[in-house]
Parts: C-alpha cells; sequence; structure tokens
C-alpha cells in the first residue's frame, strides 16, 4: 500500500503543471503599451537591452529614467492585456506595473493630446444584454449585479473577482489605482511638458494638458460612437475609454501589484468633427503619455515601492 501511494503521489507531481519560471531575479518596474506605436519612444530611451521571449511575447530589460525596467506590449484588447500582464507577474519580480498608451476621450473638457492618470478603472462591456418583456420594460435576470442603467439593452455589470480564502467571488466595477503611486503622481505629471505639434508638423488646437484623477472604462471593442461616449461620461462617469487598461488593473489587483495607468487621448470616441482622428495623432499623443511615464520613473522610490 505505501508503494502505490509514493508512486500515486510521484505520478501527480509529474503530471501538475510546472510553475512559470522566474527569468530575472532583479525587482523591476514593469512598463505596458497596447501596442508598437505606443512603447517606441520608451524602448528608445531604454538603456543596457536585453529581450527575453515567452510563447510570443517580448520582454524588454533594462533600465529606463535610472530604474530596472521591464517593458512588454500586451497585445490589443482585454484577453491579451490580461494574460500578458499575468506572464509578466509571474516571469519577473514586478514591484509596480505601468501602462502608457493612447485613449479615446469621452470627457467634453479633454483634448486630443491631454494625458490623463485615471484613479480608477472599470470594464463597461462586462455586461448583460438584458432581456426585454412585453410591454418593453427590460426584465434583468435575478442574479444580475448591475450597478448603473442600461444602454438600449445593454447593462455593464459588476466583474467576478476571486478572493483568497473565499468560495463566493467578490462583484465590483471599479478597480483602484495604488493610492501611493497616484500621490507621487500628483506632484509630479502637473510639472511635465507636453508636445503640441507632432514630428510631422501637425498641430493641435490647443496646448495639451496633465488631468489628474477622474475614471477610465475599457472595453474589447473599438468604440468611435457618439451615443456610447454620452452615456459613458455622463451616466458611468468615465472620462476616457480603451481596450486594455481595466483587464491590466484586474490582473495587477489580483495579484497585489502595485499599478498606475498614463492614458493620452489620441481621439474622441465618436466626438470628432469629421472622422476618428487616431491615426492622425496616434504618434504625438503616445509620445506625451511616455513623457509623462518616463518622468514619473525618474521621480519612483529607488528602493522600495511607493504604495
Amino acid at each position: 500500500m505505501t508503494r502505490l501511494i509514493t508512486a500515486l503521489l510521484t505520478l501527480l507531481f509529474v503530471l501538475a503543471p510546472a510553475r512559470a519560471e522566474l527569468l530575472d531575479a532583479t525587482p523591476r518596474t514593469a512598463v505596458m503599451s497596447a501596442f508598437a506605436p505606443e512603447l517606441v519612444t520608451l524602448l528608445a530611451a531604454t538603456r543596457d537591452k536585453k529581450m527575453v521571449s515567452v510563447n510570443g511575447v517580448d520582454f524588454t530589460l533594462g533600465t529606463l529614467s535610472g530604474r530596472p525596467v521591464v517593458l512588454v506590449l500586451s497585445g490589443v484588447s482585454m484577453v491579451n492585456a490580461a494574460m500578458t500582464t499575468q506572464m509578466l507577474i509571474d516571469r519577473f519580480k514586478v514591484d509596480a506595473l505601468l501602462f502608457s498608451g493612447i485613449a479615446g476621450g469621452l470627457d467634453p473638457a479633454l483634448h486630443i493630446g491631454d494625458v490623463t492618470v485615471p484613479r480608477r478603472w472599470g470594464q463597461y462591456l462586462e455586461s448583460h444584454f438584458v432581456r426585454e418583456g412585453a410591454d418593453g420594460k427590460l426584465q434583468p435576470a435575478p442574479w444580475a449585479s448591475l450597478p448603473y442603467p442600461a444602454y438600449g439593452v445593454i447593462q455593464p455589470s459588476n466583474a467576478y473577482v476571486r478572493q483568497a480564502g473565499k468560495t463566493e467571488p467578490l462583484r465590483k466595477f471599479w478597480f483602484e489605482a495604488d493610492a501611493g503611486l497616484l500621490a507621487l503622481a500628483d506632484k509630479v505629471v502637473p510639472g511635465v511638458k507636453l508636445d503640441k505639434c507632432a514630428a510631422n508638423k501637425t498641430c493641435l488646437a490647443t496646448e495639451p494638458k496633465t488631468v489628474l484623477g477622474g475614471d477610465g472604462v475599457s472595453g474589447p471593442a473599438f468604440m468611435d460612437n457618439a451615443g456610447w461616449r454620452t452615456y459613458l461620461h455622463g451616466t458611468v462617469g468615465a472620462d476616457v475609454v480603451d481596450m486594455e487598461s481595466a483587464a491590466v488593473a484586474l490582473v495587477a489587483e489580483q495579484n497585489g501589484v502595485p499599478y498606475i495607468i498614463f492614458r493620452s487621448v489620441s481621439d474622441l470616441a465618436g466626438a470628432d468633427p469629421d472622422e476618428n482622428r487616431m491615426h492622425t495623432f496616434m504618434a504625438l499623443a503616445a509620445s506625451n503619455a511616455a513623457k509623462v511615464v518616463t518622468a514619473f520613473l525618474a521621480a519612483m522610490p529607488v528602493a522600495a515601492n511607493p504604495g
């Protein structure tokens, strides 16, 4: 019997999934962007670069603003962002996570080129497509946890968040950025001078500014619709929209990693007067976000994380 038990335990050990291999022992600040144009400025400024690839995902190790970093593209949209964030946390010693990228502006007070640093992020398309009754009224499922009124039949839902030691998940919509990192941003970000004109001499109509606080939302859809823009700002209270940040926020919180996200407005998410202007101002917006991230990294404490 003892031999049988030993054999079974050995088999279970062999068949158990291997833990992710730690690829670097140095504590590093992670810097993420969704796709290449958002990360190009930060990669160019990184010194002593070394690349490590895992399952087609390239991680760049180096020093940026005098701080050890690991840079990576999350990939576009929520599933890619969640997967890459978990890979990052599993394989590197991440002391804090920063995201640098572009976003659609929802708040009419925001202009293209502005850099926002939201206090929290939610998933607006974590939602229910709600049943309509014979009288035309919506009839949500009895187990639904729906924090905001519907837009048409689509009603945002609270996300499911698993908790250690508890069988039932926590239901919530918002994921808070790290308070210590936000406090540091409040000191550093207002002093960063943003660019008004792109390298191709295309210039903005207004002088870009930094905006701290407020809320951001994310979903697996490119949002370029005036009706949704009005709803997300007026009903949900969001200021910017993108396709990755809330997924990164959920994974970071689940793993106890402090995070903060910097998003520069590249378009008005459906309110551009003629057509979506993301491709016109993408490089300028990405560069402005990168300038803020670079200054923020330089101000971060060297030893302990500020959270």
